[in-house]
């Protein structure tokens, strides 16, 4: 196969990726599962936006705070300067962000933000945005969709990539040959015995960075998301009971329904509360309280997280649920610079599986959509000012051995060990988020 962009991962990262380029590039975008199974389509709280030029200091300083200072200024600088033309091209696609009753955009406000400066959809913002780029992506006659399309390896020259091989759901492989490759593979709560991320998301790029020797950052930066549903059942991953909840009004309470903790501290420093509570009393979990949250307010705003508490025997309108905290997100990752690009030549990295330091040691609140949509909109602008550019290279594809891929499971279980080996390592030592061997243990 030919293309002239490959994009791997079809979240709200490399489907904004897409759109952003112009309708004369050939894009290939594959998928390790169906369209809709990825972590994007998950995101409940919302996404940031600056409001005003007033709001920009306390915005800036509140996401340093909560990365303990570890970010890339310029990154952050970047990240909040470029929301307000997102926000602009997420509406045009569609996009319904909450109003009042007189058309304005309605904000909400999470944990370790000092301001409500958070656009919302319910408590689906992540599906309302990336369905919509979805549905604009399938308009495009130059975008093509590859659904159950596994990216096993790139191809390479002298550190330049040229494409990838893919395995296709019967199990067959291929290669797609390409002028430039952006990976948006998304997190690695695959890894975690507890995540709220979907199962298949195993940090594949981040192997295949390691194995090409394609340079990491903070890959023990590893966010723990301070409420997930609580049940001793076996499930396919946790379920999110979103930050806005806390933001709205909802208490953390102890074995003996006292409040033990300000439920608005950042996300690490709440989960370290938590964890010390829980051991204090001797149980898995806590309670989350909902009940100062008006019923009309929580069934409006939070329709998903009440019905998935109702389907599990509890009703937040009128008694606390048990929450426990899970691994969420993935501050580190494939290094990249300003406009999303990695180390090796032709090949970008956008959205979780990128680290352009915006988030530090640890991310505040729904910056991770945004930072998501920025700095994939930054790589296809710095794409287009280099195209084209590339000489196609069969001799690479037709050497090709296909065999050494031929075991799926073999090399999942490598490419998997690979990089919890590479956190274990780089948790020696340094300040963490928290490790894979912690994780084990929750």
């Amino acid at each position: 196969m030919n293309t002239d962009v490959l994009i791997v991962g079809c979240g709200c990262s490399g489907l904004y990726c897409a759109l952003n380029l112009p309708e004369t590039v050939d894009i290939t975008i594959i998928t390790k599962s169906d369209f809709e199974s990825n972590d994007s389509y998950l995101a409940q709280g919302g996404i940031c936006m600056l409001k005003n030029d007033d709001d920009y200091d306390s915005y800036f300083e509140d996401t340093l705070k909560a990365g303990h200072y570890e970010n890339d200024k310029t990154s952050v600088d970047l990240m909040i300067r470029s929301s307000q033309d997102v926000i602009r091209d997420l509406i045009s696609y569609g996009t319904r962000f909450q109003r009042d009753p007189d058309g304005a955009l309605l904000f909400t406000r999470e944990g370790a933000h000092s301001d409500k400066r958070i656009l919302f959809h319910k408590d689906i913002t992540g599906k309302e945005i990336t369905s919509h780029l979805l549905m604009e992506a399938r308009k495009h006659r130059n975008i093509h969709l590859l659904d159950y399309t596994t990216m096993v390896d790139i191809v390479e020259d002298n550190h330049r990539c040229f494409g990838a091989i893919i395995r296709r759901n019967d199990s067959s492989l291929d290669a797609i040959q390409a002028d430039y490759t952006v990976l948006a593979t998304g997190g690695i709560g695959g890894l975690f015995q507890h995540s709220t991320n979907f199962r298949h998301l195993t940090g594949d790029g981040l192997a295949i960075a390691l194995k090409h020797n394609i340079e990491l950052k903070d890959v023990n930066y590893i966010q723990i998301h301070p409420t997930t549903f609580y049940t001793k059942k076996a499930e396919d991953r946790s379920f999110l009971i979103s930050e806005s909840v806390r933001g709205e009004g909802a208490k953390l309470l102890d074995k003996n329904m006292n409040r033990f903790t300000n439920e608005l501290l950042p996300r690490d420093l709440l989960t370290q509360e938590i964890r010390k509570q829980m051991e204090k009393d001797g149980t898995d979990h806590v309670w989350e309280d909902f009940r100062d949250i008006p019923a009309k307010e929580l069934e409006e705003h939070f329709p998903n997280i009440v019905a998935h508490c109702l389907e599990m025997g509890y009703d937040p309108r009128k008694e606390p649920i048990p929450v426990v905290p899970a691994q969420h997100y993935f501050m580190g990752g494939i290094r990249v610079d300003y406009a999303s690009k990695t180390s090796m030549d032709q090949l970008y990295a956008v959205g979780e599986t990128a680290c352009n330091g915006v988030h530090g040691r640890n991310r505040l609140a729904s910056n991770s959509l945004l930072e998501s949509l920025v700095f994939a909109k930054r790589a296809a602008l710095d794409l287009m000012e280099h195209y084209p550019f590339v000489r196609k290279r069969p001799d690479l594809f037709s050497a090709i051995n296909y065999s050494i891929y031929l075991d799926a499971s073999a090399m999942e279980r490598d490419y998997a060990k690979n990089v919890r080996e590479e956190i274990s390592r780089e948790n020696e030592g340094r300040p963490i988020g928290a490790s894979y061997r912690d994780m084990e243990a929750v």
